[in-house]
């Protein structure tokens, strides 16, 4: 498994995908934390905090993860090198977790040199390191867990179909929905009485949390109970073309 890992991982670079996911990303957080003006804008918010970036991040990879995952699975039925993979020592649930190591590999190194805007934050601090190092670490966190959700769902939605495009689509869709959909629907007056309880089967609620610094094993629960929900039915997905 380990090893399919590995593979995945080095696959990004042997094609354009992984170095375009890195440029994309850290592209459009620098352009909007530090050039444009406006609500992310990290020097116009008068605060050393890295809010901006954790308002921004779950929207750009909203569309990235979704890319990342959209081949995984679905290019592996098109092409049928899925069966040549389960005649490897390998079950469909290692498969998908390789890939999903792989994926959160490659979100992890375009995560990381964002820790280059704490250090300017510590640095732009008054007094020099006037930085809530708590709420950082815990926002770093919810980070990773929103990632993580949003590649699952993109491994389940390339599960189910052999054309890449369409599980891009639907990933974005269902990160989407999982993201701001519940939100919209709290608002609704009908469903006001029970807008607590739809706020928290969303991810956003869950995501503020963390944020906050504070991590909740409430919180932990739910990140790591969708990630094996969908995962679970991306296996339930492969296995059912022997059905």
């Amino acid at each position: 498994m380990w090893a399919l890992a590995k593979k995945e991982f080095h696959a990004f670079f042997q094609s354009a995908t992984g170095v375009l996911i890195l440029c994309v990303y850290l592209g459009l957080n620098g352009a909007f934390l530090w050039l444009m003006s406006g609500p992310f804008n990290l020097l116009d918010s008068g605060y050393a905090q890295l809010d901006g970036l954790f308002m921004l991040s779950p929207w750009v990879f909203l569309f990235l993860l979704p890319a990342i995952g959209m081949r995984m699975l679905a290019e592996e039925r098109r092409t049928g090198t899925l069966e040549w993979l389960l005649t490897k020592p390998l079950r469909e649930s290692q498969i998908i977790l390789a890939k999903w190591i792989a994926g959160m590999g490659l979100v992890g190194l375009a995560i990381l040199p964002t820790l280059a805007y704490a250090y300017s934050l510590y640095l732009l601090g008054n007094p020099i390191g006037n930085l809530d190092l708590g709420s950082m670490a815990g926002s770093y966190l919810g980070l990773l867990f929103l990632a993580s959700v949003y590649l699952s769902v993109s491994l389940f939605t390339s599960a189910i179909t052999d054309n890449p495009i369409v599980a891009f689509v639907l990933g974005m869709l269902f990160c989407l929905s999982l993201y701001a959909g519940f939100d919209q629907l709290a608002t609704l007056s009908l469903l006001k009485s029970q807008s607590l309880f739809i706020l928290n089967l969303g991810i956003s609620e869950h995501y503020t949390s963390i944020s906050r610094g504070v991590v909740d094993s409430r919180d932990v629960v739910y990140f790591v109970g969708l990630n094996l929900v969908f995962m679970a039915a991306a296996r339930t997905a492969l296995q059912s073309r022997n059905w």
